[in-house]
């Protein structure tokens, strides 16, 4: 996996953000058909950016519910 890729990724999963208010991890997963590893590299890319809000669900703590920073 390069920074290219990577790159990729968090291209596909901003655009699955982008198209609801939040989402949990499994239906990023979903949405982008993308495995474990590399949601997490995109969302690594995308904290880094400070693009994505990422909170832990309050109703499954096991779960992390990520959203797109209101960057206004």
């Amino acid at each position: 996996m390069n920074t290219e890729t990577i790159g990729m990724y968090a291209g596909s999963v901003w655009v699955a953000l982008n198209n609801a208010d939040a989402l949990g991890v499994k239906q990023i997963k979903k949405m982008t058909k993308l495995k474990d590893k590399e949601v997490y590299a995109a969302l690594g890319w995308l904290a880094r950016e400070g693009k994505v809000t990422i909170l832990p669900d309050a109703e499954d703590e096991k779960e992390l519910i990520i959203s797109l920073t209101d960057n206004k």
